[in-house]
């Protein structure tokens, strides 16, 4: 028996996270067992525990998107008994039983091994979201968005994915505007890298087709209004890596800034990513992210806490990233 969060549908078609004793014959098919360390907290992972977005497919599940811990049992021959490995993403937590528990089993193709340079915990640290944050960065990259070219916005900054990115961003020698509706954090984003800082206000209503250009680079992780307006006002041949929807799923936007400034706008897909982008941007996030800022990032809570902190998410009261220590 080991110990999980698990969301169960009752009857009534409403939803309920709790902490249950899970015996390991429930655990669904897989190659690999693993026994788990550390999960965390993402947007989405949010979304679901509190039903407030149609996540989870089928129930009862165990959420959590990420996971890092130490092989169990394998039949898998990438892998041998004691290696340390992360997941990220293939619809675990939503299709598939997730990171929210003590042991997991799973496809070994889904896995990775834990590169040598970081700990579980600093796996976790990142998670998700530094990993996205990262294929962000190497989207910018592939379109030759160089630090002379400009300044880079990154929205939603305080949030998992805005923090490391600009953490990224800054190592990398790029300047940086942080976009945050909290701006009591404003210091915090500076300490992480950025130069200056942005209300979010000003990019997250209705604006023109076509703005001043400013941005060389987006880093986006809202959508709706916030994705139109950074593509309006991004300069000419500019990227734009699109990542989150937390504003909303619309893009009510024109062909303006595409067809009259040749702007680029690269969707980042976290979730089913091939495994050697996934490999490439795990060794880079070793490199180029600064682990020093990542204990500014990171805060580490149990499972028992995770229902609670997922409302406060939701609510906007939390920044940076959420560590969840399942062994406690």
């Amino acid at each position: 028996m080991f110990k999980a969060l698990v969301v169960n549908d009752s009857q009534s078609r409403s939803i309920e996270a709790k902490l249950e004793e899970v015996n390991i014959t429930q655990l669904p098919e897989g190659d690999v067992l693993v026994k788990i360390d550390y999960s965390t907290l993402n947007y989405k992972d949010a979304l679901a525990i509190t039903n407030s977005s149609p996540i989870i497919k089928k129930f009862p599940m165990i959420p959590g998107i990420d996971f890092s811990g130490v092989v169990e049992e394998t039949s898998n021959k990438r892998f041998k008994i004691g290696d340390k490995v992360l997941l990220n993403g293939f619809g675990v937590g939503e299709v598939h039983w997730g990171g929210m528990s003590q042991k997991a089993r799973v496809k070994g193709e889904w896995l990775i091994k834990l590169p040598k340079k970081i700990s579980l915990k600093q796996a976790m640290g990142i998670g998700t979201a530094g990993y996205t944050a990262m294929l962000c960065v190497m989207a910018l990259e592939r379109n030759k968005i160089t630090p002379d070219k400009g300044e880079i916005l990154v929205t939603g900054a305080t949030g998992g994915v805005g923090s490391i990115a600009i953490s990224l961003l800054n190592k990398l020698g790029y300047r940086v505007c942080a976009s945050t509706g909290k701006s009591e954090y404003n210091e915090y984003l500076k300490l992480l890298g950025a130069v200056r800082c942005l209300d979010r206000n000003e990019l997250s209503g209705k604006g023109k087709p076509l703005e001043k250009e400013i941005w060389a680079g987006v880093i986006d992780t809202l959508g709706s209004y916030t994705l139109v307006n950074s593509c309006a006002s991004t300069k000419y041949g500019g990227t734009i890596a699109a990542c989150g929807l937390a504003q909303g799923f619309d893009f009510s936007a024109t062909v303006l800034p595409f067809i009259l400034r040749g702007i680029n706008l690269a969707g980042i897909d976290s979730v089913y990513c091939p495994l050697e982008y996934r490999i490439e941007a795990w060794e880079r996030l070793t490199i180029d992210l600064d682990l020093k800022h990542l204990e500014k990032i990171i805060s580490v809570i149990t499972l028992d806490q995770v229902v609670a902190k997922a409302d406060q998410m939701l609510s906007g009261h939390l920044h940076g990233r959420i560590i969840v220590d399942v062994k406690s």
